[in-house]
């Protein structure tokens, strides 16, 4: 595209050297895309892949006699100042201090007065960990107890609809682990001393955001290396290339963040994103995020997007990377952001550490780790898995680093199970029922609810409910969107959303001539889970062993929230549901309606069917 008024085409060159194995083999990410390359297409562009010398006969050779000391008799020499800028630029001159951060014999034989612990500086920085939470979203310990957790009796209930507060109107606590003090009296001499002494670049990376954290990019450390002052920005750049070397991907993007470096091309990348009515917002949900409308200039963009995860800077790369890629997608693939108004790269981010702990099978705080310390190559993989649904399992590649493989069962059954009960669409195939099924609906509600898919028309179809705007106008979409957007869990979003499809379906029939007054939407989930669960108990379905029970006789967890686990005191059974069928959710949630609204004709027949 910017290949204009040149001869030639246009050439990247890849030198192959040992940096660019792993324990002497290449690398699966390398083998994948040398592939793609030689099958003559690589996102959609037409490329012929060869030797250096293959390629001479139709290059354009240009010899940049400009950049030499032409006034100083030495054409062969950059010249001073070119020289200066790319060692400023391209890191050339860190590369003779990196003795700064190795452990010499002298420091081998010293011992400290007090060695203090230095691991997990980084980690407290992070705003991605996945803490344990209850139903509402609120962490499991949280001293403050609701009133839904106990009742006059002194006995832990499940409460009704009427009892809860909607979604929309609860803030979950955004906990947000701060840095300790813990070297407040240890002298930075001694810190330094620690730093050359550590032969691990991750306790390296600790020491040096503490030393950030306390005092600033720019103080000076009191070394002196080639006649100049280091600082410990300047520990930083070189730790920067060490872990870029090693492929500490985790470090190289925390470092990365702490340096205010931005990746290529984010500007253009936001914009094409824009170009194509989709929003992006940056940050975490739901109390912390800043919507991106209009295009912004590099700088302002990486200050917004900083600016809106405060001390994570990890995170803060880690979006900057995840919006290149998005915009990648939606060049090459742009079916995959169908019914997609906004991209919400915090809450994507989330999502993508929820199914590496899914399928790793570890604990939130194991995932972060892992998602963080994903190559490049590996994050845009598992990136594109979640947008387009497809089914993916980890795989070790050594060294703690994990590989994305896609599954051959990427396809999620239609059909819905309640307990012995099966129900096939007219057409659907039979398929045999696996152990793997179990939650496939819940993950995908949870997808599409983060990636704020929603149904074809759904936006048109809830205006014909509402009357309100011009039925196929942006400004109206995006107002349902927003709505939509403060209900924190997305699995329970999506019920919201599959509540309204059904809401519309008695608008577009003409059931009644009026829907009456205000709706109160999550009644009618609720209203459905409750039918689900009778249902549940008619065909001792697997409901029972958690909420499909008499009221009083529910357990309860000790924070006041269902024993499955289930969002915002829907049974996880009933999340895990097909909405098609006749034991589908959209059934339940239609019998809610006409169990719930005053307006349906009491007598008579109509058609209920859901598709």
């Amino acid at each position: 595209m910017n290949w204009r008024n040149t001869l030639g085409r246009p050439t990247y060159v890849i030198v192959s050297n040992q940096s660019h194995l792993d324990n002497g083999k290449i690398p699966l990410a390398m083998v994948t895309t040398m592939k793609k390359l030689k099958s003559g297409y690589i996102n959609g562009t037409r490329v012929t892949l060869g030797n250096l010398s293959e390629f001479l006969s139709t290059s354009c050779i240009t010899n940049l006699s400009f950049l030499g000391s032409q006034e100083d008799g030495l054409p062969d020499r950059l010249n001073p100042q070119v020289e200066k800028y790319l060692e400023d630029h391209m890191m050339k001159s860190l590369a003779t201090r990196s003795q700064l951060l190795t452990k010499t014999a002298n420091d081998r034989k010293k011992n400290l007065r007090r060695r203090m612990s230095v691991k997990g500086a980084i980690k407290k920085t992070r705003s991605i960990i996945l803490v344990e939470t209850d139903t509402l979203g609120i962490p499991v310990g949280d001293a403050e107890r609701r009133p839904s957790e106990s009742s006059t009796d002194g006995k832990n209930r499940s409460p009704s609809p009427e009892d809860l507060v909607p979604l929309w109107k609860q803030t979950p606590t955004r906990h947000r682990l701060q840095s300790e003090t813990q070297y407040a009296d240890t002298e930075v001499e001694e810190l330094l001393t620690m730093l050359r002494e550590s032969e691990h670049l991750e306790e390296q990376g600790d020491i040096l955001q503490y030393l950030v954290d306390t005092q600033g990019l720019n103080f000076n450390t009191g070394i002196v290396e080639d006649g100049k002052e280091v600082t410990v920005k300047d520990l930083l750049k070189i730790l920067y290339v060490k872990a870029s070397q090693q492929k500490l991907w985790g470090l190289v993007r925390h470092t990365a963040g702490m340096l205010g470096k931005r990746v290529e091309d984010l500007a253009k990348a936001v914009t094409d994103i824009l170009v194509r009515q989709k929003q992006v917002t940056v940050g975490m949900p739901p109390s912390n995020e800043h919507t991106i409308t209009a295009p912004l200039p590099e700088n302002e963009l990486r200050q917004l997007i900083h600016q809106a995860y405060g001390d994570d800077e990890s995170t803060a790369m880690l979006t900057q990377e995840l919006l290149v890629y998005l915009a990648m997608f939606i060049r090459t693939e742009p079916q995959l952001f169908n019914e997609m108004l906004r991209l919400r790269a915090g809450l994507i981010i989330q999502v993508m550490a929820t199914e590496l702990s899914r399928s790793l099978i570890c604990t939130g705080e194991e995932a972060s780790e892992h998602l963080l310390n994903l190559s490049p190559f590996e994050m845009k993989n598992l990136l594109h898995h979640i947008m387009s649904g497809k089914e993916f399992a980890m795989s070790s590649v050594g060294r703690g680093n994990y590989s994305v493989i896609s599954c051959k069962s990427s396809r999620v059954s239609k059909r819905s199970q309640i307990g012995g009960l099966l129900a096939v669409p007219e057409g659907e195939v039979e398929e045999d029922v696996s152990s793997d099924r179990q939650g496939q609906w819940l993950r995908r509600r949870r997808l599409d609810g983060a990636l704020n898919r929603v149904p074809t028309d759904f936006y048109r179809r809830v205006w014909h409910v509402l009357e309100r705007m011009t039925s196929g106008e942006l400004k109206f979409a995006l107002a349902v969107e927003t709505v939509l957007n403060t209900i924190p869990q997305p699995e329970y979003r999506q019920l919201i959303v599959e509540a309204l499809m059904v809401l519309t379906l008695v608008s577009e029939y003409n059931v009644a001539s009026t829907l009456g007054g205000v709706i109160a939407v999550e009644h009618l989930v609720h209203k459905a889970n409750q039918i689900f669960l009778e249902d549940q108990m008619k065909v001792n379905g697997d409901a029972t062993l958690c909420c499909a029970k008499p009221r009083e006789q529910r357990d309860m967890s000790c924070s006041g929230g269902l024993l499955c686990g289930g969002a915002a005191y829907i049974c996880q059974h009933f999340y895990d549901s097909a909405p098609s069928g006749s034991y589908g959710t959209m059934s339940y949630v239609t019998r809610a309606v006409a169990s719930l609204l005053d307006c349906l004709p009491r007598e008579g027949d109509m058609d209920c069917t859901i598709t």
